[in-house]
């Protein structure tokens, strides 16, 4: 399945269109990174458990999204979008969103 954000793919026409489909991961943090991300914060450096998360979370959102599109026999996914979001009380939950066109290609 070719995924991209671009709206077509170089020398594959669009044969036809299939529809809008979506991915969604919603995440937890957990409390132990948020005490190692807040040492970061104070001493400087990245979260890597954090990007671990957000990696995770994207991977299942376009894995999701990539099957949705396969069950509608498409070939490709065009003008993938990726959106996040923080949920919940006091923002303990990371959503990551993957939205794009199904599409056939020629």
């Amino acid at each position: 399945m070719i995924l991209t954000t671009t709206p077509g793919i170089e020398g594959r026409p669009v044969r036809s269109y299939l529809g809008i489909v979506t991915g969604e991961a919603i995440v937890g943090a957990h409390i132990f990174k948020d005490l190692f991300a807040g040492i970061r914060d104070i001493v400087g450096g990245r979260s890597g458990s954090y990007e671990r998360t957000l990696g995770d979370a994207r991977k299942i959102a376009l894995d999701e999204l990539a099957q949705t599109a396969a069950e509608l026999g498409a070939d490709a996914v065009v003008a993938v979008d990726l959106d996040y979001e923080v949920l919940g009380a006091h923002n303990g939950m990371l959503m990551v969103t993957a939205s794009g066109t199904a599409v056939k290609l020629g």
